[in-house]
């Protein structure tokens, strides 16, 4: 189901078809720096983390990670969305994109239309956003986005130090 658009994208809620491209995705050399290893090796295994992750939030939430696909072709590029993490009191802006489709605007265009749909539709007071912070190109995209800094903290026990990012809707 399609949530979101913009000028270039479409937004839609990820399905246990997209396993392939969601496999693709949570490998990528940079995605596993930047946000971590999944662990998921396998399409059977990408069914379940898409099972138990974006489609049980959106069930229990209302929304998710979407699907990011390019309108001009319909290519999945990315994932871009709000996640309700247990490690943080408020709802966060998640995004990762595929190699080929980096540097060109998209993950800001994509982020953009979530930040406005977690103000207008979710009703977010709040928004947060975490990243490494050797993740220079997701620290200055969260500026550009509005966020601020509020601090470098450990999230979980092996967290050697996360950014966490905050704009209030006000």
């Amino acid at each position: 189901m399609q949530v979101l658009a913009t000028a270039r994208l479409a937004l839609r809620t990820i399905g246990l078809d997209d396993a392939p491209f969601y496999l693709g995705l949570v490998n990528d050399p940079c995605f596993i720096e930047h946000i971590g290893d999944r662990g998921i090796r396998t399409v059977e295994a990408a069914r379940e983390a898409i099972a138990s992750g974006p489609l049980a939030m959106q069930a229990a939430r209302g929304h998710s990670l979407y699907l990011v696909e390019r309108l001009a072709d319909g290519a999945a590029i990315g994932m871009c969305g709000l996640i309700k993490r247990d490690t943080l009191e408020h709802v966060d802006i998640g995004y990762a994109l595929l190699p080929p489709y980096r540097g060109q605007g998209y993950a800001y265009e994509a982020a953009r239309a979530v930040v406005e749909h977690a103000r207008r539709d979710v009703g977010l007071a709040r928004l947060l956003a975490i990243t490494a912070p050797s993740n220079a190109a997701s620290n200055a995209l969260l500026q550009k986005l509005g966020l601020q800094f509020q601090q470098c903290a450990r999230l979980t026990p092996q967290d050697t130090g996360t950014n966490i990012y905050a704009l209030d809707f006000g």
